[in-house]
Parts: C-alpha cells; structure tokens; sequence
C-alpha cells in the first residue's frame, strides 16, 4: 500500500469504530428528540475528521475524497443525520480547497479549522428565489467609510445547523447593484453573527440536521469573500460534490435497511429450517433495486475521479447532466429500497422498537427529493437537453 492509501485506511478504520460505537447508539434518540448529533460531531472532532480533505501543507491530513465519500457512506448506515452534517461539512471544506486561489485569508483559515476543527454550514438557500441556488436576493454592502468590510442580511428558509456550527459559507450577491446571478460565497464566523429563527424544526426524517430558517445578518472582512465567481464554484465543485456525498449518504441509508430485512428473513428461516420463507423472494427484489443504486452511485465517483482536475471538463453541459442524474436516480432510488425492505419485514419494520425497524430508514431517505428539489433539478435539466450537444 501507499501512504496516502495507508492514511485512507486509517481514517476509515476509525469512522467505522466511531459509526458503530457512537453513531448507531444515539441515532434513535437523536431523530426522536430531533436534536443534534453531538456525541458523533465531537467525535468525529477527536479524530480531527472535520478536517480530513485539508492538505498536509496547511496542516490537515489529506485524505482522499474517495475516502471521505465512502466515510459519508458508512455514517450513513448508522445515523442519517450524522451523515448528513459531515457530508455538508466536508462540501464546504472541498470548496473551500478547491478554490483557494491563493488567498492568505483562506490559507490561514484552512490552518485554524485543523487545529480547532471547526464546523462549517452553509446558507445557500433563500427566501425568494424559488430554491433557485444560482440566484440570490440578499447582497453583499460595503459599509460606508470602511472600505475593507462589508455586511449582509439574508432570509434563509433552512439552515442546517446553523445553531451549531463555528462557521457559515454564505452565498450573495456581489454587491448591492450586482443581478441576481452575479453572487459570490463569503466566509461570515459565528462571532461576527446573527441568527434570527424564523420557524421551528418538527421534520418527518433527518431530524438531527436541526435545520430551521433564520434570518442571518453578519459584518465581515472583505479578505473572506472567496475570489473565484460562486457561478464558476458551484459548477466546478459545490453541485457535484454534494450530489457525490449526498448519494453516498442514500446509498448507506438504503444498505442498512436491506441488512435489517435480510437479518429478518434469516431469523424466519433459522425458526423454521427446511420451511419456505415467503419474504426471501421479496428480499431478493430489494437487493436488485439496491444493486442499481450502488452502481449508480459508484459509476458517477468514477467519473468524478477521471475529471476532478480539469475545471473545463467539469463545466460542460455533459457533467452537469451527469451529477444531475445522480442526485435525481439516487434520491428516488434509495427510499424505494427502504420502502421494499419495510415491506419484506412487516409489521416488525413498520415498528420503531425493533431490531428490524426501517422507519427512521425510510423518513430520512424520504428527504432526498427534497433537497435541492427534484423537480427544479428537471427543470434545469430539460433546458441543458436542448442544447447540449453531448449528453
């Protein structure tokens, strides 16, 4: 093995130490109180796992994405929402990585998050833009005889753990006169923030992400707005990542389910030896619809690891499409799986006391259409049908 595949190997061995021993045990309590993971966060902290993409020049200890997709993965079986802030974390590291720029602001940041393994949310979201990401109301302003800071209020339906996090990476408009799409991403600390809430969080699944909307108001130093365009970030970076580790998320979520259906339909036949058990061919249904979406999920990490380097690559139309259908195959694929695998268990999956209960399963996979939705995700879509050349 290499050294960057032994690395790779110890990361993975201790986030499925962790999955096990911290993430599975909370999971329950966390999507019944719908409170945040903390125990699996602060685990994850110890293991300096929030700063896992980090290269080793500014201190971090370079882990592959490949590594921390499949950590995404493994969370995933244990604790959705667990999963679902490490992957929404670990986006904003990426992006933040990929488009340094040579930036010393964001240098020296990157150094801060290793030490302190800080957490980061995102505010992408906006009331008024339709869940449109590319297009924001909010701007950003400078202040008035301060050249060198600026503010900002923006109105953010969700905001997943906002409450939580050290950090948020906001995106915005330029500038007060800047149109809608003309938007930039800036690093605002918790310190120099507010949040105001605006509703509550009672959500059917992923009820750890603690996602309520807040106004978000916050006073930065110009040195944390990123300098690459968030139009060039997000094609390049933020859209197929997320559709990455999200589909990595799915794909746990659906495999632990068809484990708990398979666990049940061995204790049928260990009750009855020699006996039929009707649920198997159920389950052998559920395996092929979770045999599609596991190669759906590996296929498109193959074509993220062909291309990650070449930005004009990822740019074109063709990659757009191609993340597009893995965000869209794997959202309604997964709780496809849990459902079918709810249906080989019965009442005893139907229950949420026991062994082989699939509804925190099947709520949180039920979330997957919803982020980014579906539909607009169609929408943009069919436009790119129409002219791309190359699908």
């Amino acid at each position: 093995m290499t050294v960057a595949a032994d690395r790779d190997a110890a990361f993975l061995a201790g986030i499925d130490q962790l999955a096990d021993a911290i993430a599975a045990v909370h999971a329950d309590d966390v999507d019944r109180g719908a409170r945040f993971p903390t125990e699996t966060i602060d685990a994850l902290r110890e293991q300096r796992a929030l700063s896992a993409l980090v290269p080793a020049e500014y201190g971090g200890d370079g882990i592959s994405f490949e590594a921390v997709a499949q950590a995404c993965f493994v969370l995933g079986r244990r604790c959705g929402a667990s999963a679902m802030v490490f992957a929404m974390h670990q986006i904003q590291v990426a992006t933040i990585v990929r488009h340094l720029d040579g930036s010393p602001w964001f240098e020296d940041y990157l150094r801060e998050l290793v030490a302190d393994q800080r957490l980061i949310a995102s505010v992408t979201s906006e009331v008024g833009t339709g869940g449109d990401m590319s297009r924001s109301v909010a701007a950003l302003t400078p202040i008035d005889g301060d050249p060198a800071r600026a503010t900002f209020e923006k109105q953010a339906p969700t905001v997943s753990y906002g409450a939580y996090a050290d950090d948020l990476l906001v995106t915005l408009r330029a500038s007060p006169d800047a149109g809608p799409g003309d938007q930039v991403a800036v690093l605002a600390r918790q310190s120099d923030t507010t949040l105001e809430p605006t509703g509550t969080w009672d959500p059917l699944g992923m009820r750890g992400t603690c996602s309520p909307g807040y106004v978000v108001r916050a006073e930065v130093p110009v040195a944390q707005v990123m300098g690459a365009p968030f139009p060039s970030i997000s094609t390049e970076s933020m859209v197929p990542i997320s559709h990455l580790l999200w589909s990595h998320i799915w794909l746990g979520i659906a495999t632990d389910a068809f484990d708990r259906a398979r666990a049940f339909v061995r204790a049928a036949a260990r009750r009855a030896p020699g006996e039929p058990v009707p649920a198997a061919m159920k389950l052998s249904h559920v395996m092929t619809q979770l045999s599609l979406l596991r190669a759906e999920v590996h296929s498109a990490m193959q074509d993220w690891t062909e291309a990650e380097a070449d930005r004009e690559r990822l740019s074109t139309m063709a990659f757009a499409l191609r993340f597009n259908n893995l965000k869209l195959a794997a959202s309604e694929q997964a709780p496809r799986v849990c459902q079918q695998a709810m249906g080989v268990c019965g009442i005893v999956g139907f229950k949420n006391d026991t062994p082989f209960s699939i509804g925190r399963h099947l709520r949180d996979s039920m979330s997957a259409s919803l982020m980014v939705a579906n539909e607009r995700i169609h929408q943009t879509n069919a436009g790119l049908l129409l002219i791309a050349k190359e699908v």
